[in-house]
């Protein structure tokens, strides 16, 4: 499969973490809202050009900055 920015995803859709082009801050951060490499999480909405996406019971609103920089890959 192919990896492509979160922030291209449509709603509805399923994906793994494959890669975050960024620092360890940004890194940091992703851990701390629960999301790392290999994570399986739902695109719930988009707001402006940021995504909500939800894993398990939580839901996190990441910037397009950041999900500009999530690279993704869509699961079945």
């Amino acid at each position: 499969m192919t990896s492509q920015p979160l922030n291209s995803i449509p709603v509805g859709h399923k994906v793994r973490l494959n890669a975050i082009q960024g620092g360890r801050q940004l890194t940091r951060r992703l851990l701390a809202l629960g999301i790392s490499l290999g994570s399986e999480f739902e695109v719930i909405n988009h707001r402006d050009h940021g995504v909500v996406v939800a894993r398990e019971q939580n839901r996190v609103a990441l910037g397009s900055g950041i999900a500009s920089k999530l690279s993704v890959e869509l699961l079945d």
